[in-house]
């Protein structure tokens, strides 16, 4: 591994190959003629080779030095290269950033703030999966990711931010509720059957309910008559007025705001599961993640219901 002295020796090797002499390559680093020349020294001592062949005019490479030389070139090139490269993305978001989340809430509200942060930095390559499966953010090397609740202790090699926390609400169609009446107790909501969340199992998701304090709630299974496992699945059941569901705000307001859907049993909405901003520590230093992360915080924190 190359030390800092070895690093300047190279330096110095290429501006005395490229300056002839031991005199110009001083006045082009500002050296002096013996610092040149003991840094040479160094160098061919290291690599047990000579370089450079003297002459009472002026210096020339040896055969060996030619090849050292073309390889120090190249690397000290792509050295000033990635220095550049580094100095321009301290300034402009650039690069590949791997983002992670929800596939309705994700497909909904975050990305089209990803949409509008990419249009205003062309520079980024963002590569987006949509998965409500658990994903390990570190061993996966997720640069960003949103999850709907998360685990209970999180990595320590990540950072977060709370996005807000859900809030569900109980809904159906005018159509349903015009036919099979309106429930006005949970008593009579299990007499209806509801949409329900379903598992792989075949088990279902139970519901949120409130608790006797405004701060806790309860979790309790409600009779269903159909069970679907992807939130979107349940909106167009019930949007079809097969039944009711209790689905998250960010999902149902555009149809309840538009009438499609009609919200039932108020006093039962309730909060569900915080929605989590997560992001790599390693990684929360470079623009590409650093500014998207302050994007999507600034853009989905006050939409959260």
């Amino acid at each position: 591994m190359l030390s800092e002295r070895s690093l300047k020796g190279i330096a110095v090797f290429v501006c005395v190959a490229e300056a002839g002499s031991l005199t110009a390559a001083a006045e082009r680093l500002n050296l002096t003629t013996s610092a040149i020349s003991k840094s040479l020294a160094r160098l061919e001592e290291r690599l047990q080779i000579r370089l450079l062949e003297r002459t009472t005019r002026r210096l020339a490479l040896t055969d060996a030095g030619q090849t050292y030389y073309r390889t120090c070139k190249e690397v000290l090139t792509e050295l000033d290269e990635a220095e550049m490269q580094m100095h321009v993305e301290q300034i402009e978001p650039r690069g590949r950033v791997r983002i992670d989340m929800p596939a309705s809430y994700g497909r909904l509200q975050v990305l089209p703030e990803i949409i509008r942060f990419v249009a205003q930095h062309q520079q980024m390559m963002p590569h987006i999966t949509l998965t409500d499966r658990f994903v390990d953010q570190v061993e996966d090397g997720i640069d960003i990711l949103i999850r709907i609740g998360g685990p209970e202790t999180w990595p320590a090699g990540v950072e977060r931010r709370l996005l807000g926390t859900q809030r569900l609400i109980f809904c159906a169609s005018a159509s349903y509720l015009k036919e099979h009446g309106t429930p006005t107790s949970e008593s009579e909501l299990h007499q209806h059957g509801c949409v329900l969340y379903g598992k792989t199992d075949g088990s279902v998701y139970p519901l949120h309910f409130p608790g006797a304090h405004a701060n806790d709630g309860e979790m309790r299974v409600v009779s269903g008559k159909i069970a679907i496992g992807h939130s979107e699945g349940q909106l167009a059941m019930i949007l079809a007025g097969l039944g009711i569901a209790q689905l998250p705000t960010w999902l149902v307001e555009g149809h309840l705001r538009e009438g499609r859907l009609v919200q039932v049993l108020p006093e039962l909405s309730t909060r569900g599961l915080p929605i989590n901003l997560a992001w790599l520590k390693s990684r929360e230093t470079l623009p590409k993640v650093r500014l998207l992360v302050d994007a999507l915080y600034n853009g989905i924190a006050e939409m959260v219901g």
